[in-house]
């Protein structure tokens, strides 16, 4: 069914009070991110997937969206996020960077695309940049992603990290379990933190961390963390938005639930089954004339 709207972006204004890292609608870069966190205002991060959902969260302000491979657990129906491809990630990754004007937009690297080593890494990276319009890639790994780090920022293409519970790496850390925990695997955490900043990424998610590992490493990282059940104490939070806004019955412990969309959508496409089939739909306001 074709779609006759030509602009995907909303027509309503930005909430009152809402405040971008930057002052005005300009395109957020790697420069203000990093200002964002030398004044302690908070960045704010929300994953999207599609050229509709990108355009109403850039239209509210938020600073940085993520093209996940958590698309494929939200929306390819995948049990994990191992099946997503390097094809999907820039399929979504197109959609959502051309619907934006001020959001950073970080694409994921998905599992296969860069383990390989950096010469395999730089190719993703360059094919996502080239292919989607982009303004940085996303992997998962500490120390032993620091070489793929360093060759990717090499070129020019900035790289957010991803720590603590990696979900690439599920099989190995025995499923979604909070890492981090314990004197030992604090430090081998800050170790890995370290060698990210050290590699030249540009900011650092942290998933699943205790609130007081990720502080500490907050604390003395120089560039931007992003947490994701780790707690206030980082420079910015990010949530998957399907978590964020209800669209399903469930959402993980560290998700706040601003909505339930799904409910809502769920009763809207009933509403809509029933008038049609009562005939209350459509009327002649919905029809046209000879």
């Amino acid at each position: 069914m074709a779609n006759t709207s030509q602009d995907p972006s909303p027509q309503t204004d930005p909430p009152a009070g809402v405040r971008s890292v930057t002052s005005d609608a300009r395109r957020v870069r790697v420069h203000h991110l990093r200002q964002a966190r030398e004044r302690g205002e908070k960045i704010t991060m929300l994953t999207a997937y599609d050229a509709p959902t990108a355009a109403l969260f850039d239209a509210a302000g938020i600073d940085m969206l993520l093209v996940g491979d958590s698309i494929g657990n939200t929306m390819l129906g995948h049990a994990t996020t191992l099946p997503v491809t390097l094809d999907d990630m820039v399929r979504a990754g197109r959609a959502v960077a051309s619907a934006t004007s001020h959001a950073f937009v970080v694409v994921d690297l998905p599992f296969g695309s860069y383990e390989a080593g950096p010469e395999q890494a730089l190719a993703s990276a360059v094919r996502v940049m080239k292919e989607t319009g982009a303004s940085a890639v996303k992997l998962e790994g500490g120390r032993r992603s620091a070489a793929q780090i360093q060759a990717i920022t090499a070129a020019g293409i900035p790289v957010v990290g991803h720590l603590g519970y990696t979900p690439q790496a599920e099989n190995a850390l025995g499923g979604p379990r909070v890492q981090g925990r314990g004197d030992d695997a604090a430090e081998e955490l800050s170790q890995d933190a370290l060698s990210v900043q050290e590699a030249g990424a540009v900011g650092v998610v942290l998933e699943m961390v205790p609130v007081e590992v990720a502080a500490r490493i907050t604390e003395f990282l120089q560039i931007p963390t992003i947490g994701i059940g780790a707690g206030p104490h980082v420079d910015g939070q990010v949530l998957v938005w399907t978590d964020m806004a209800g669209m399903t019955d469930w959402s993980p412990r560290f998700a706040r639930r601003y909505a339930e969309l799904g409910r809502a959508l769920q009763q809207a496409a009933a509403d809509f089954a029933g008038e049609v089939r009562s005939g209350a739909f459509p009327t002649t306001e919905h029809s046209f004339g000879q």
